[in-house]
């Protein structure tokens, strides 16, 4: 299980989004979104890498939860 922070993903059209940009890579993956907690799940074979480089290009870069906590 792959887990991603995406601080960008903050409603639902967010979601089918990052969901789309991740099924671009491997359409038979399971993904879960959480766009209240901005996390995303994915079951894949695939390493991790590679959908954090799909989730940057489509504008939704995943961040660590403390990289974000201190903004203001």
């Amino acid at each position: 299980m792959i887990r991603f922070y995406i601080p960008a993903m903050t409603c639902g059209g967010c979601a089918k989004s990052v969901t789309r940009a991740l099924q671009s890579i491997d359409p038979q993956a399971r993904i879960q979104t959480e766009p209240a907690k901005r996390e995303v799940l994915i079951e894949s074979a695939l390493h991790s890498d590679i959908f954090l480089t799909a989730l940057g290009e489509a504008g939704f870069p995943p961040a660590e939860p403390d990289e974000t906590r201190h903004q203001v």
